[in-house]
């Protein structure tokens, strides 16, 4: 239980303090890498590795955060699924749902991959995984089973691993941390690349015209962790006390994009000790 505890007070971190104290213990700061990137024995780059997101990517969970003034182009179906998120629904992943993707590109959370030959696994924090089969030659279903990473497909582009989702879910799913929605017509394009040894790189394509007028873009950059960093097991759904105490929406967020509060009340006085 003890690691339960600690993953609990990392994700009320996330929520509740300032970015700069939430980035300490999550992310890390960028480096200077002399090395190439490792490849493997068919010739493509290995992203293989566990990731820590840089320290100064802002607004950490938030999907708009390369778009002017953090504001997504939403339709007026768009603008009603927001609403609806904020004021009627609880955070999914505070549920034990997965977020699925593009939602885990832009958490503060590390990751991990796995390359093979012809697969690729990303591994989460909440034990959560996808594997991708890695594919030129695989279309898309007719109609795919909707999910909550959708119906993925790998191909390499050169040194860029291009993944291509559609088929996901539109219920009990946020689109990042701030409450933002996605349909079942949403389509994700992943470009990922590793420019060097010591960094992973990600372009993401959002499409869903559903609900957003346009497309837009995502981009966001890790860097290669310790060697002894690793994932452990977590239960999520075991003894949640939390979830009966959750509040509608993300709560408040603040100028920069980021979801939490801006400055915390300080914490009353412990009670006198009974004699």
């Amino acid at each position: 239980m003890r690691f339960r505890a600690t993953t609990a007070v990392a994700l009320l971190v996330l929520v509740f303090l300032p970015a700069r104290a939430a980035a300490q213990g999550l992310t890390a700061p960028d480096v200077k890498s002399s090395k190439p990137a490792p490849r493997t024995a068919d010739g493509h780059p290995d992203l293989s590795g566990y990731w820590r997101g840089l320290r100064d990517t802002t607004p950490v969970g938030n999907i708009a955060k390369d778009l002017p003034g953090h504001k997504l182009p939403f339709t007026p179906a768009g603008e009603a699924a927001w609403k609806h998120n904020v004021t009627a629904t609880i955070d999914p992943e505070s549920l034990c749902i997965p977020g699925g993707i593009p939602r885990h590109n832009a958490s503060a959370l590390p990751f991990e991959v796995l390359q093979g030959s012809n697969k690729l696994a990303f591994l989460y924090w909440y034990t959560y995984f996808r594997v991708i089969p890695i594919d030129a030659k695989r279309k898309h279903s007719e109609d795919p089973d909707p999910s909550f990473f959708g119906e993925e497909l790998g191909r390499w582009d050169g040194d860029t691993l291009v993944i291509d989702s559609i088929g996901f879910k539109d219920t009990q799913v946020w689109i990042d941390e701030n409450a933002n929605p996605h349909s079942d017509a949403l389509h994700v394009v992943e470009r990922w690349t590793r420019p060097d040894y010591d960094h992973i790189h990600v372009e993401t394509l959002i499409e869903d015209p559903k609900f957003y007028t346009k497309s837009f873009n995502y981009s966001r950059t890790w860097v290669l962790g310790k060697p002894s960093d690793q994932l452990h097991e977590y239960a999520c759904s075991e003894n949640n006390v939390d979830r009966d105490h959750l509040q509608f929406g993300p709560g408040p967020i603040r100028p920069d994009g980021t979801r939490g509060f801006e400055k915390l009340a300080p914490l009353p006085p412990p009670l006198p000790e009974k004699k």
